[in-house]
């Protein structure tokens, strides 16, 4: 088997999906990436819709969105290696170019064009990166509450994840980042029920297991030593690539983590851009308003 080929649909992800299949009632895909599995969804058909999620969630948080969409778009949502239902090898480049490098593979594996990105959280630096690189290869962007420029604001509940010592014991030990976004990135955490929390955490399930949760907290670059400030700052230079795109911002603005501020940033540097900003929302936007996101996604999404 040649590496970066689509593999067969495994079984493997149905014991995973215990307690939330009715959530999640999606077919699993797989990409080879180099010996280790990259996990997608694909539902629908028409023009590609692709999910690029964040830190510490997966593919699971598109779940309302794929389920509302596919049925006039082709729905993508991947899983990054070291999360969701992807390879979790212990041993492994989790820095920011490396997600790039293997979304745009990707893509580019599966030959997608005109797609509508939609992301969160560390989804926009990764998306975006990969559309500075094939800017050819995109119509649309959809950004819900993320980054991708410097910035030096860090949350001290994020910081504290980074200490030595603490920060592996709390994130891959306990599982506390995980489990704290089930309350701290919501503000409806009532809208949670068992199912929805079981999904968010059952790819997390034991140290092994959480191992890129702790390597994206550890790969926030706040300074010029840091091994991915420089893609950052590449990608910040590139973003005015993107400025001919119909863009869409989501925000949550009661979000601690991607504040206002970042949306504000994102307004400056494409003064084009449609807002839907829901106040009543935190860092988990799509749990906190998904009511009011779908009917503004297809009014964005029409020919």
């Amino acid at each position: 088997m040649e590496h970066g080929t689509p593999l067969m649909n495994e079984p493997d992800t149905l014991a995973l999906r215990r307690g939330f299949e009715a959530e999640y009632p999606f077919a699993s895909h797989f990409l080879d990436l180099d010996g280790y599995r990259y996990h997608y969804v694909d539902e629908g058909r028409g023009e590609p819709l692709v999910c690029v999620h964040g830190n510490p969630t997966w593919s699971f948080a598109w779940r309302n969105i794929i389920k509302d969409l596919a049925g006039n778009h082709r729905v993508l949502a991947v899983d990054h290696i070291g999360c969701g239902f992807s390879e979790k090898p212990q041993r492994y480049a989790y820095r920011l170019e490396q997600h790039i490098a293997n979304l745009a593979r990707w893509i580019e594996t599966l030959d997608l064009r005109k797609i509508t990105l939609l992301a969160h959280d560390w989804g926009g630096a990764i998306g975006l990166g990969a559309a500075v690189r094939m800017p050819e290869r995109f119509g649309r962007i959809v950004l819900f509450n993320t980054a991708a420029f410097r910035s030096r604001q860090i949350p001290l509940r994020i910081s504290v994840c980074r200490m030595p010592l603490f920060g592996p014991l709390a994130v891959r030990g306990l599982n506390a980042f995980a489990r704290a976004a089930l309350t701290m990135a919501v503000c409806h955490p009532e809208r949670l029920t068992s199912e929805i929390r079981a999904g968010y955490l059952a790819p997390y399930h034991d140290w092994a297991a959480r191992v890129a949760v702790l390597r994206f907290v550890q790969d926030i670059p706040l300074q010029e030593r840091h091994p991915s400030y420089a893609t950052l700052v590449q990608l910040e230079n590139q973003l005015c690539r993107l400025q001919s795109l119909p863009m869409l911002l989501v925000w949550g603005m009661r979000d601690w983590c991607f504040t206002p501020a970042f949306l504000h940033e994102f307004q400056t540097r494409f003064p084009n851009a449609e807002t839907l900003s829901l106040d009543g929302a935190g860092h988990y936007v799509f749990e906190d308003a998904i009511e009011h996101i779908l009917p503004r996604l297809h009014k964005f999404l029409l020919p």
